[in-house]
């Protein structure tokens, strides 16, 4: 299942970044890969909106507030997706196919360059869901700002997360947001499960250690 099927496609002389086919459908399988610049395109358009009618019907120092709720949700819905979604793993050979597609093929390759970031198909039922949410939990236009920090959230998500994979942290944020990503993915993948937000791992207890080695690219 690791093997790369896709003849355009060379096998890499590091596993690690090899990209392998992982749909015989050509379509289905260019659309599971994404340019990591994909997510601001299209999402960062969304939060400019989103922005303009908050402070259209609210102030300033509102909108704020509700936005920093609205990323403190998609925070939170980062960990436990991670933690309980995307590490799920079904019975049966099905339920081995699923959370390959869904998870198990980034962690089989994980510098893949073009599996870091969220395909729109899986990212966009997420917003619709979430504003729904929102729709249900504070009506319209409260909505709003909370919505447009939750996407504000899940940009900054993607965008850590492909930077951690592929490039040198040089501030302590970006050394420790690596380091966890890193034991996550090469040393226990039990823990670790906040990618751009490290902190709910402390509250629900799955943080590693902290200590002063540095993970590079390869694993501790």
């Amino acid at each position: 299942m690791t093997e790369n099927l896709d003849p355009a496609l060379p096998n890499d002389a590091d596993p690690l970044s090899a990209s392998p086919r992982i749909f015989e459908n050509s379509v289905l399988d260019k659309l599971s890969r994404v340019h990591w610049t994909v997510p601001l395109v299209v999402y960062l358009p969304v939060v400019a909106l989103l922005g303009f009618v908050s402070l259209r019907a609210y102030s300033l120092p509102l909108v704020l507030a509700l936005a920093a709720l609205g990323y403190v949700l998609w925070t939170l819905t980062e960990y436990l997706g991670h933690r309980f979604l995307f590490h799920y793993e079904l019975p049966g050979t099905i339920g081995a196919r699923i959370h390959y597609l869904v998870h198990g093929v980034h962690h089989v390759h994980p510098n893949d360059p073009l599996r870091l970031v969220m395909p729109v198909l899986l990212s966009a039922p997420i917003m619709l869901i979430a504003h729904g949410v929102a729709r249900l939990l504070f009506g319209m236009p409260l909505g709003y700002p909370v919505l447009m920090g939750f996407v504000v959230g899940y940009i900054g998500y993607d965008m850590v997360h492909y930077h951690v994979h592929h490039r040198t942290p040089r501030t302590r944020l970006g050394i420790a947001l690596r380091r966890a990503h890193m034991l996550h993915h090469f040393r226990d993948p039990t823990r670790g499960f906040g990618v751009s937000a490290p902190y709910w791992d402390d509250v629900f207890g799955t943080a590693f250690a902290r200590t002063r080695d540095v993970v590079g690219g390869e694993g501790p």
